[in-house]
């Protein structure tokens, strides 16, 4: 094959946020496009641009803003879908991309579309017509292809490059393959398809986790002749996720006797902190024991292990963590640093602040710093993240106080302000709640004031950092009674004031999420994915 050259097209802001519970505001996709623009992932999947404002506004910025790579927007073969991805990669001038998909399995086209092929066939060319009007680069997607004929696949694949499409992506859209058969598909559409020989298009798969194979079945169609590979970071995504982009790199990399050849642009070195800043602004926490990123991926518990690594570190890592970002340790800083310190840490940590921004984390950095001897580098991305992740504060936090024992019924009071609709005026209310805990009380307590009661349906816990005195960090996820998870995240070094705060924040993002969908209404249209 002529190109050994794999493209990294990162999903994380588009399938990677349709995972329940993870969706991210503005702000916070801004700041995770910035990170994959310094991991150097090819392609950027910013998001479906029809299916709200707030993520046509997404795409926009994010093509305005992030440099190198293309910037991609998600559309179904309908005209509307389509103009909306067009205007929104605009910024992006000649790296932008629009990546239609229309579905092509038996069981979609019979049960979902009511369509026969000729009518996919020629929907599938129209829509990349239509998408060649605003961009040169223009992917196509038959989604659920896995489960497609590969005859009928092989025509598809044939009449959208026709029409001008240049990467047609072969789903395995509900994690159906295994590696040996996903392989012989994309060897059989390889051979059968001139242009993907000739370079004129190329082969890009997409596979979900289903059966837990998304990455097998990804680095097993690389061999057999895909060229883009579509993934999200820490392999978040709808139901089981997607194939996990740090753990296909890393194959590819430590691997290369068996993918002989095959190279990439990314990065390593800014996976771990790629994963990171993922997992705090989606909320969802990375397993201990997951490949590559998770906290165990290079811990040593076995004194035999331990023997050896002291020995020669390849006798149990055959990946140097140091490659990847793990070991890299900063002076902290303490109560006593100035605002230019800071500052500077902010800067090296990659965060583009405003001036205002900045004022008020370092209000934060003192009002941590008086709790704590050392605040180090995770404390502060943490505040910065909590500020970042902040939404319109309907209900601000003022103070908790809990009572509580193994002979007592714990109790908590919690004082709130709430924003009035008139500028500048706010009203203070407080009341007192009873639980099994201190931490269900406060959240009792915060649902008799905001009367908007929700369902606790997962809460985490970790320290941010070292120390008696870390910063504790709370993720939680709650059902208000729509059904739909909101995440909300709260720091501090008393763990119930950051369980209270995280839960004001599901709260508040809950108010501001409902107030848009009652001004747009409900005739958008439901994320859908190759």
């Amino acid at each position: 094959m002529k190109n050994n050259r794999i493209l990294f097209f990162d999903t994380t802001l588009r399938d990677g946020e349709q995972c329940p519970g993870a969706s991210m505001n503005l702000r916070e996709k801004l700041e995770v496009a910035r990170q994959l623009g310094r991991l150097k992932v090819d392609v950027l999947e910013a998001g479906y641009p029809v299916a709200s404002e707030g993520d046509f506004e997404a795409v926009e910025k994010i093509a305005k803003e992030v440099k190198g790579s293309t910037i991609t927007g998600l559309a179904r073969c309908l005209a509307k879908d389509i103009d909306a991805a067009g205007e929104a990669v605009k910024p992006a001038g000649k790296r932008g991309r629009i990546h239609v998909f229309l579905a092509t399995s038996k069981i979609h086209r019979d049960y979902k579309l009511n369509k026969a092929q000729d009518q996919i066939l020629s929907s599938a060319v129209e829509g990349v017509k239509r998408a060649k009007g605003y961009v040169e680069d223009v992917e196509f997607s038959p989604e659920d292809g896995s489960r497609t004929e590969p005859e009928f696949l092989i025509e598809v694949c044939k009449a959208v490059i026709a029409a001008g499409a240049t990467t047609v992506n072969i789903p395995d859209t509900v994690g159906w393959s295994v590696p040996e058969e996903y392989a012989g598909l994309i060897r059989q559409l390889y051979e059968a398809v001139p242009e993907f020989q000739s370079g004129k298009a190329i082969i890009s798969v997409h596979c979900h986790d289903d059966l837990g194979l998304a990455v097998a079945n990804s680095l097993a169609a690389l061999r057999a002749g895909a060229r883009q590979v579509e993934c999200t970071i820490n392999g978040i995504g709808e139901r089981a996720g997607n194939a996990a982009l740090e753990e296909i790199a890393l194959a590819l990399k430590t691997r290369s006797d068996i993918y002989k050849g095959l190279t990439s642009g990314i990065n390593t070195k800014e996976i771990v902190k790629t994963s990171r800043l993922v997992s705090r602004m989606s909320g969802m926490v990375v397993q201990r024991n997951k490949a590559i990123v998770g906290e165990n991926a290079f811990a040593h518990s076995s004194g035999i292990h331990q023997d050896g690594i002291l020995k020669k570190r390849e006798t149990y890592e055959i990946i140097d963590p140091e490659e990847i970002g793990w070991g890299v340790s900063e002076l902290p800083l303490t109560k006593h640093s100035g605002r230019a310190a800071v500052v500077a840490r902010l800067r090296h940590l990659g965060f583009k602040l405003t001036e205002g921004e900045v004022s008020t984390i370092v209000a934060r950095f003192k009002e941590i710093g008086d709790k704590k001897k050392f605040v180090y580098d995770d404390d502060l991305v943490t505040l910065v993240e909590g500020h970042i992740t902040g939404v319109p504060e309907t209900w601000s936090f003022d103070y908790v106080n809990v009572t509580s024992g193994n002979q007592t019924v714990p109790t908590a009071t919690v004082r709130l302000k709430k924003k009035a609709e008139e500028k500048g005026k706010e009203t203070v209310v407080q009341d007192a709640g009873v639980g099994d805990g201190p931490v269900d009380a406060a959240l009792n307590a915060i649902d008799r004031l905001t009367n908007t009661p929700g369902q606790l349906k997962d809460y985490s816990l970790r320290a941010v950092s070292q120390g008696k005195d870390a910063l504790g960090e709370v993720t939680l996820k709650v059902d208000f009674g729509s059904g739909e998870l909101v995440a909300g995240k709260g720091a501090n070094t008393d763990v119930i004031e950051a369980s209270a705060r995280a839960y004001l924040n599901a709260v508040n993002r809950y108010l501001e999420t409902s107030k848009a969908k009652a001004k747009q209404g409900d005739d958008a249209p439901q994320h859908s994915q190759p």
